[in-house]
């Protein structure tokens, strides 16, 4: 698996479903980079995902990760703390993050 080079966006908590609620039926490795979801739009980023203290994370673990986005430009000025997202292989949902800290200053939601 190719290592996206760059600094993370922000750091968000992972919820991975179980293999029974349709997640992924083997573990995640540290560095893994599925589909990311806003609710706000429609469209789909790659996001590698860094787990802080754990190399591996098990169907139906929690784990926190430093994630960096293929492609913030959707997201500009659309984030805040306790933003949720789905993470997905294909059409499939394998888990559920919410951020906990944003890193990357061009993501942070306008206030008007």
């Amino acid at each position: 698996m190719a290592i996206i080079n760059g600094k993370p966006d922000f750091i968000a908590r992972l919820n991975y479903l179980t293999y029974e609620e349709g997640g992924r039926s083997i573990p995640t490795s540290s560095g893994y980079r599925p589909q990311v979801k806003f609710d706000f739009s429609e469209l789909l980023t790659g996001g590698q995902q860094m787990f802080i203290d754990k190399e591996l994370v098990y169907p139906g673990e929690s784990v926190m990760a430093e994630i960096l986005l293929v492609s913030t430009d959707f997201a500009r000025f659309k984030l805040v703390v306790g933003s949720k997202f789905e993470f997905r292989e294909g059409a499939r949902t394998i888990g559920h993050g919410e951020i906990i800290e944003i890193l990357n200053p061009i993501l942070i939601e306008k206030t008007e």
